[in-house]
Formats: structure tokens, sequence, C-alpha cells
């Protein structure tokens, strides 16, 4: 069955069963969900975008305006939506569209308005499950983001900002036609300082960290490389080894069934483990990703659960270390999607990490 045939299949499930009028999805993140990888998005930063999908269980419609219909007709929605619009200067002809449509039936919605509830436990779960076309996109969206992080952090010079390099690395990912949702950089004097480090006009002397959350078809890849100008010191590696030690419990706590709780405990007694008790404390560390750059995170009481063909995305972190790929839980081992096989690697337990870039 077609992916977005059997997501609207699933969603109508969930309808009969619930006894629901209809679902309006009005996010970017569900957009490109329902929509096997449409996208709404024309202001990056907004969580909502030019259209909506509204699902009933007789029909599918993407709602939007006169000025985006023509574009998202030819361009984005697939065959199985029906685009309706209205006049641009018209919101409230949406809300009666819908109203007449679903005759005062219960509605459910990701982003509820007056009335609305909130979608499904059923269909949050779905879309943390990707279904074999998902994962064949979000294969190449985490070749071709690596690649794109090589390429930025190949080119720079110790005598960049980080505004520069922070440029370059967004550059390279609309080259691709990679959304920069996020990116982060940092130099050698700032690094240690910020476990969020918004790029400024300080150069990047001895060190750069680069970090993307990069978005292409709605899904997202994550991952975060250094680059040293100069050898790294013995701290600096040791700094590193304890990050990959960190991550490899991460990975370990990550089987089909685990709660997202039961990986924060690996991670916060491996940090202990590691001489660095209570980082957990300082940053987040990841959690499932996929339409989001993080759909949930670990937290000591998360209740979701990881499935097979779920993503996720751990980034553990200390001052001056962070390690951070974008992989997906199968039935039986976590493959890496953020890969790029020109960038150097380290052997740890057994899996290979993406290592310090080193041009002095």
């Amino acid at each position: 069955m077609r992916e977005v045939e059997a997501k609207l299949r699933s969603v109508r499930d969930v309808l009969a069963a619930q006894d629901l009028a209809a679902l309006r999805l009005r996010g970017v993140d569900w957009f490109s969900w329902i929509t096997g990888g449409a996208s709404s998005v024309v202001l990056l930063a907004a969580e909502g975008g030019v259209g909506e999908v509204l699902v009933t269980p007789a029909g599918a419609w993407v709602l939007t305006d006169a000025i985006e219909h023509p574009r998202l007709a030819a361009e984005e929605i697939p065959h199985d939506f029906e685009v309706w619009s209205r006049p641009w200067e018209a919101p409230e002809d949406t809300e009666t569209f819908v109203r007449d449509l679903t005759r005062g039936g219960r509605v459910a919605s990701d982003r509820p308005g007056r009335g609305e509830v909130g979608v499904p436990a059923d269909l949050v779960a779905a879309k943390r499950r990707l279904l074999p076309d998902e994962l064949e996109r979000y294969r190449r969206l985490g070749r071709d983001a690596a690649d794109a992080m090589t390429e930025a952090l190949s080119a720079a010079d110790p005598a960049w900002s980080e505004q520069r390099l922070l440029g370059e690395g967004a550059r390279a990912l609309w080259a691709r036609g990679i959304h920069p949702t996020l990116a982060l950089a940092a130099g050698e004097s700032r690094l240690p300082r910020y476990r969020h480090p918004v790029a400024t006009a300080a150069t990047l002397d001895g060190i750069a960290m680069l970090v993307f959350c990069a978005r292409r078809h709605g899904l997202y890849a994550n991952l975060t490389r250094f680059l040293f100008f100069r050898p790294p010191t013995q701290d600096e590696r040791r700094r590193r080894d304890v990050v990959a030690s960190v991550e490899a419990a991460a990975f370990a706590a990550s089987a089909p069934g685990a709660p997202l709780s039961a990986v924060y405990r690996a991670l916060a007694a491996a940090y202990e483990r590691a001489g660095f008790p209570g980082e957990c404390a300082q940053h987040h560390q990841g959690g499932t990703t996929g339409y989001l750059a993080r759909e949930a995170l670990a937290t000591p009481t998360a209740g979701t659960t990881i499935e097979a063909t779920t993503a996720l995305a751990w980034n553990p972190s200390v001052p001056g270390a962070k390690i951070e790929d974008t992989v997906v839980r199968t039935t039986t081992t976590l493959e890496p999607l953020t890969v790029d096989p020109r960038w150097p690697v380290f052997e740890h337990e057994d899996r290979r990490r993406p290592d310090f870039l080193v041009r002095p």
C-alpha cells in the first residue's frame, strides 16, 4: 500500500473508533507526515504553514488561500488530496468550510482550536513509526546533511567568525534543498562555555563546532561535528571519549519497547561513571526525532516508547565536547543515517563514531 494511502487509512480507522468527524493538521510537521513529505513552509521559523490538512471519513483536503493554491497544487500536494482555497483576506472562510463539512461533529487537531480536541494517541505513535518510503527519504537526507557538514567544515579557516562558518553551513544545506532550521557554531573561546552557542562575530581560532538540525520533506537530520586547526590535546580527546561512552549507554538502552525514561537513567548513570555526575541537568540529552528536531525528549518521567523504525538523536555533552547523530532503531540494530564516508571516525565499543577533523 502506498504511504499516503496507508496513513489516510490509519486516520480514518481512528476517526471511526473515536467517533470523530474530522482530523485537522495545522503544524508543518503533521502536514509533511500525512502528505508523504510535502511542505507547507514559507516562513521558515513558523510552526504552522500556509496550508492545513483536513481528513474526514469520506475525503481529504489541503486548505489554503488563493496565494498559495497554484503552487501547492502544482508542486507539493499528492493526488490523494483536493486543494481548497479562500481569498487571502478571508481566513474566517476556512472555519465556515470546516464547520459545514463536519456538521458540528467532534474534530481533533494537532493544534486544537475552540471546541477541538487533541490528536489521538494512536496517531501520535503512528507518526513516530517510519514507513519504508519515509525511511528511504530519511536515508537520503542523512547522507546529504552529513555531506553538507563536511563541505562547510572543510572550507573553514581559523580566522573566520562563527557567523561566517554558520553561513557556509547554511549555504551547503540550501544547495541540497535542505532547510537549516537550526544551526549553531562555536569557536575555541566560546565552545566550553555554552551548550547552545548561537553564532557571534568571535573568530574560530583553534577549534570549530558546527551543529545542524536540517529539514527536508519534513524530516530532520540532526548532527554535530568538530574541526581542529591544531592537534587536539589529551584532555580534549578524553572528553570526546566520555561523550561517546555516554552515547553508547543511550544506544544500548534504546531497545524496542523501552521508554525514554529508561534511556535517561542510562545516560545519567553513564555520566556518573565517567566522572561527570549531574551533566543531564546542563542540557537536554535528545530523544525521538522525525518530523520535529525532537518529537519527544528523554526525561526522568518520559513515557514515550521506542519502537522499531523510530528515529532517535541523542546528544550527550560535557564542557567543550558533544556527540550527535541521527539513527533509526530497527528490529535488530541501530542504523546511522547522518554518515559521510569522507569524515574521520574512531572505534568505540564496536561502533564507528565521528572523530575530530584535524587540519593543523
